[in-house]
């Protein structure tokens, strides 16, 4: 397969596109707050039953969210060594991009706690896509750009994803605030114009990622699978561990990404919830906050790629996992106003640029030598899983222990501070001339 190629890099780029609508309107700007609306009632507060059980909705969606990573982060290593097995990548990201996008428009059917279950199990099952069709995208990158361009192509994508994702806020944010803009009125005109946003999402990352299907290659390495896919794929994996296990600088990467991740993901999933509780930002001035962290990513993308360009890959990381401390300690003290908007500003810049450069970064570190990369990529997967939900749950448990979300913001910088002790560790090189060395 010819490498380089702008039409194949596109494409690449334009699943960013489609998908990260997805993390933006159903994860962080407008499903959450629905969830906990529709579930809240007269009778019974915010306390709703489900299978049986009474329990509070923050904790359900909450314990929702953290059940999908974990089954993304179970299935990822498996499904990866198969898909290598058998050159069927792309089958794979499709089925799980069409199990996404379509749960994700099911969750227009979810007006209420009589359709609780729709809203939980469709919710559950467009994260589960949405995680595990991201594994198999990611593996395409070494496959279709040499490595001199992996910083470059990985901004991109992620910048395209920041763009696409905040037009289609903007409008479904529209919507729900003028709905008779769009010919809904009567009493649950808001609520309607919420579920057409989640049905949005789903049509948009849908359609959107038909150009992707239609142009990325399949089976690159012409692979002829022959009796088990389970078992083979199994033996597939176990060779990708041995390899990994082998590589002392992918290994320390791997645990520098795994801790810095864990305060970075904590700080996306938790700050809205932070804005409102701790800062007691409006509900207006909360969107305003979420699209300024999505607009800056995107010139943090770029910023960061040249630095690697300039510093190496692990310096410019070592400079983003700084600011993050930083942040981190900058946030103990902030208060509303100009200071907070700063702040924001601050987090977008560095999590587009870091988010990024690590996709890159492990990209480079992987050996020429393998044809795994969706099986290497499952690894690099699971870390950020199960970062995500140790993540959030040392900060919920740091709240409850100590009457305060500040100290949780604090005991977050000790994630990064970790991170940077195994990240130092690895030499800072535009290409990794070392990286097929078991060393």
């Amino acid at each position: 397969m010819e490498k380089n190629n702008k039409k194949l890099e596109n494409a690449w780029c334009m699943y960013d596109w489609a998908n990260s609508v997805f993390s933006l309107t159903i994860t962080t700007a407008i499903f959450p707050e629905y969830f906990l609306g529709v579930t809240s009632t007269k009778e019974k507060g915010d306390v709703v039953s489900f299978l049986g059980f009474e329990i509070v909705n923050s904790v359900l969606y909450s314990y929702a969210l953290s059940f999908s990573f974990l089954l993304a982060a179970v299935l990822s290593p498996f499904l990866t060594s198969i898909a290598d097995y058998t050159g069927r990548k792309k089958m794979f990201m499709k089925t799980f991009c069409y199990m996404g996008s379509l749960s994700c428009a099911s969750l227009y059917f979810f007006d209420g706690t009589d359709t609780l279950a729709i809203g939980v199990f469709g919710f559950i099952l467009a994260s589960v896509g949405f995680s595990s069709s991201i594994v198999f995208y990611n593996s395409y990158l070494p496959e279709i750009v040499t490595e001199e361009h992996y910083d470059r192509v990985s901004a991109k994508g992620f910048s395209m994803g920041y763009i696409g994702s905040v037009i289609l806020l903007i409008i479904n944010l529209a919507m729900i605030m003028k709905p008779e803009k769009f010919g809904l009125t009567g009493e649950g005109a808001e609520g309607l114009a919420s579920r057409l946003s989640f049905l949005s999402v789903g049509a948009w990352w849908f359609l959107f990622a038909q150009y992707p299907f239609r142009v990325l290659p399949s089976n690159t390495d012409n692979r002829k699978p022959q009796g088990s896919w389970l078992l083979n794929g199994l033996k597939e994996l176990r060779i990708v561990w041995r390899q990994l296990k082998s590589h002392r600088y992918l290994k320390l990467f791997l645990v520098g990404f795994f801790l810095y991740t864990m305060g970075l993901q904590t700080v996306m999933y938790v700050a809205p919830l932070f804005a409102k509780k701790v800062i007691l930002l409006e509900t207006d001035k909360l969107i305003i906050t979420i699209l300024l962290i999505q607009l800056v990513a995107m010139p943090g993308a770029g910023f960061f790629n040249l630095l690697s360009r300039r510093l190496g890959n692990i310096n410019a990381l070592v400079v983003g996992i700084i600011i993050w401390i930083s942040i981190c300690i900058w946030a103990y003290y902030v208060q509303k106003g100009i200071s907070f908007y700063m702040l924001a500003s601050t987090i977008g810049f560095v999590m587009g640029g870091i988010q990024s450069l690590s996709r890159a970064t492990y990209s480079k570190l992987l050996p020429d030598d393998t044809a795994g990369h969706a099986s290497f990529f499952s690894f690099y997967d699971v870390a950020e899983k199960v970062a995500i939900v140790l993540g959030t749950f040392s900060f919920g448990f740091i709240e409850a222990m100590s009457g305060s979300m500040k100290n949780s913001v604090i005991a977050l910088a000790l994630f990064f501070i970790l991170g940077l002790f195994f990240i130092i560790k690895i030499p800072s090189l535009k290409i990794y001339s070392f990286k097929n060395q078991n060393i």
